[in-house]
């Protein structure tokens, strides 16, 4: 399905209704986050759906940083600058930021290669847990809580050493976690590759709180309930 599909954009206006994006966490993304269910009360728009409609909006530039600060329910009224400069904000019609991009160096408007990219990163993020944070935790001997696990998705930024990439794919680099009483850091290090060589490299970084000592049982009971939401959809086409 076109990525065009999973957003609406009416002149400056963006909408994203929880369907939308609910379809595209689990069948882009791979993420079974139940907080992107529609009938979640807590639901919030994938941030990696956000990412994936600025880069086809505006293109792609050498050097990026995305910077998040809030959830987006199902439906807002975001607002696209008509011009957006070396900086620009994503907005709701109340003036509320939900996320603030810096970019510089060339840009490009390539759709091909706009939608590889951003496809092949969302794939990765969507992955995160629990193949990615699981083996982190167990080394800290930390685990989130597993009635409301709180990770938030912080920033993401990405260099490229130049935009004419006729192919791109992404590894994962490095992983690395830090605890601070409740609370983690985690860094996920990446690179882009065109074939066998790098041609960029990035950086994605999540906030854990609510940590608490490491509990076996625990975490299998939540890892068990997550596969299991991505096994049904998978096979039936819901959760």
């Amino acid at each position: 399905m076109p990525i065009s599909n999973y957003y609406t954009i009416d002149n400056t206006d963006l909408r994203i209704s929880a369907d939308q994006a609910s379809n595209f966490a689990k069948g882009i993304a791979g993420d079974f986050n139940p907080l992107h269910d529609p009938d979640n009360r807590r639901f919030c728009v994938p941030g990696d759906l956000l990412f994936t409609v600025l880069l086809k909006h505006y293109g792609i530039s050498q050097k990026m940083h995305f910077r998040f600060s809030g959830m987006v329910g199902a439906d807002a009224s975001l607002q696209l600058d008509e011009q957006p400069g070396d900086a620009y904000e994503l907005r709701d019609a109340a003036g509320k930021t939900y996320l603030h991009v810096d970019r510089a160096g060339e840009l490009t408007q390539d759709d091909k290669l706009i939608e590889r990219l951003a496809l092949s990163y969302v794939a990765f993020s969507g992955q995160n847990f629990p193949h990615i944070l699981v083996p982190l935790l167990q080394e800290q001997n930390v685990m989130i809580n597993i009635d409301r696990p709180m990770v938030i998705y912080e920033s993401m930024a990405f260099e490229l050493k130049r935009v004419d990439i006729p192919n791109v794919n992404l590894r994962l680099a490095e992983s690395s976690m830090s605890v601070d009483g409740k609370r983690g850091d985690v860094q996920l290090t990446f690179e882009f590759l065109c074939g066998e060589t790098v041609v960029g490299t990035g950086c994605k970084r999540l906030l854990l709180s609510g940590l608490r000592p490491y509990e076996q049982g625990g975490m299998d009971q939540l890892v068990t309930a997550y596969l299991a939401r991505r096994d049904n959809y998978q096979a039936t086409g819901s959760v």
